[in-house]
């Protein structure tokens, strides 16, 4: 099991940056996206701070952030990798259920990946996770790499770097549903 002190700061470039584009978001009426904590246990605390010291996940989390873009649900996970191979085993089988039936609900769900060595991130629509993860089933490759994401994704820097606007993405993904 893991530990929250040992985890804590992992990702927080990219959520940092999800967070600010959020926010803006909301203070334009362009969506209402939350970020979803994962729940944890305290198991150790100080007791002059009363700040918590040590901590176990308490349960599985299912996405890192939820809410509703101009009346369209969505749910995302936020991922961040160092190299040009990104191992599946950090997206959960938990996590592609939910996604899986909130898209069966008439939800729209995704993935933002930031590669950090390249400086670049991409919006990862559901039926790509999916077509990578049912590799990996049938017995394939267990990660998928820089070479098969979809450039089209890419989203473009913002001034600054402090937020991640992905609504572009978003919007070229639905389109491609229709």
């Amino acid at each position: 099991m893991a530990t929250w002190s040992s985890r804590g700061l992992r990702g927080s470039t990219l959520e940092d940056m999800i967070n600010y584009s959020i926010e803006k978001y909301r203070e334009k009426h362009l969506a209402l996206i939350q970020k979803i904590p994962t729940p944890i246990k305290p198991v150790r605390m100080d007791k002059e701070s009363r700040q918590i010291t040590l901590a176990y996940f308490d349960q599985r989390s299912t996405v890192d952030y939820i809410g509703v873009v101009q009346g369209i649900p969505v749910c995302f996970d936020a991922k961040e990798c160092a190299t040009d191979t990104v191992p599946l085993q950090n997206i959960h089988p938990h996590q592609i259920r939910f996604m899986k039936d909130f898209e069966e609900q008439g939800g729209i769900a995704f993935i933002l990946l930031m590669l950090t060595h390249r400086d670049e991130s991409y919006y990862i629509p559901l039926k790509d996770i999916l077509r990578f993860w049912e590799r990996a089933e049938k017995g394939g490759r267990k990660s998928f790499t820089y070479q098969e994401l979809d450039r089209s994704f890419l989203i473009r820097g913002v001034s600054g770097g402090l937020s991640l606007h992905f609504l572009e993405q978003l919007q070229m993904d639905l389109n491609q549903r229709d």
